[in-house]
């Protein structure tokens, strides 16, 4: 299946995607062993909640088990490396997200093609993005927030998922927008950046 880059793109904002898979495994009967989802970025974000909450209808679909594997780092791109590297027996799938298939390809040199290396298979979901910060931020609207950021500059820190991820690349336009300014934080996916804003942490617990 060949689809348009405009297509494609758009298509991977929530979708999984397989390597290219041949003619001849197309032809052979599908499952008849487990298939992994990799999910690239680290466990207890979004993605991850997804991938499972997808894995147990598919499991029931397909009658075969659906195992997820976390692989996080570089914004996506390891994990989505590791399955371009797989074979394209369509037993290894990656939640591709706007992260992995459509700003990454833009801004860094990947040694895949994610137009050509993969086949886009569903659109299943989408989410908005939230500002969500602890109770101690002396602030009970947007607007107070904003009003705090501006008396306190490069003071507060924003974590996000890696640089060109949604998380990110809303953050810097919402510094634009309201001319604020504030720290970025990149993790290897959301559930650690939340797990540190619990906490009360400013940084990864592994940064330099």
């Amino acid at each position: 299946m060949k689809l348009p880059r405009r297509k494609f793109l758009h298509l991977a904002t929530g979708a999984a995607a397989l390597p290219a898979v041949s003619r001849i495994a197309r032809a052979q009967a599908y499952p008849t062993r487990a298939i992994t989802m990799a999910v690239p970025f680290a466990p207890g974000g979004g993605a991850t909640a997804i991938a499972r909450i997808l894995a147990e209808r598919m499991r029931v679909t397909l009658g075969q088990p659906l195992i997820i594997e976390n692989v996080g780092g570089a914004n996506g791109s390891i994990g989505v490396g590791r399955v371009a590297r797989s074979r394209g027996d369509g037993y290894t799938l990656v939640l591709g997200l706007w992260n992995t298939h459509v700003a990454n390809s833009a801004l860094y040199a990947l040694f895949y093609d994610v137009t050509k290396d993969f086949e886009p298979v569903s659109l299943f979901a989408s989410n908005p993005l939230l500002i969500v910060a602890k109770n101690a931020v002396p602030a009970d609207d947007l607007k107070g927030l904003i009003a705090w950021l501006k008396a306190n500059p490069g003071k507060a820190s924003q974590g996000h998922p890696g640089v060109g991820s949604p998380g990110h690349i809303g953050g810097v336009l919402f510094q634009n927008m309201t001319n604020t300014s504030f720290q970025f934080v990149p993790y290897r996916g959301s559930g650690p950046a939340i797990q540190d804003l619990v906490a009360g942490r400013s940084r990864p617990k592994n940064a330099p």
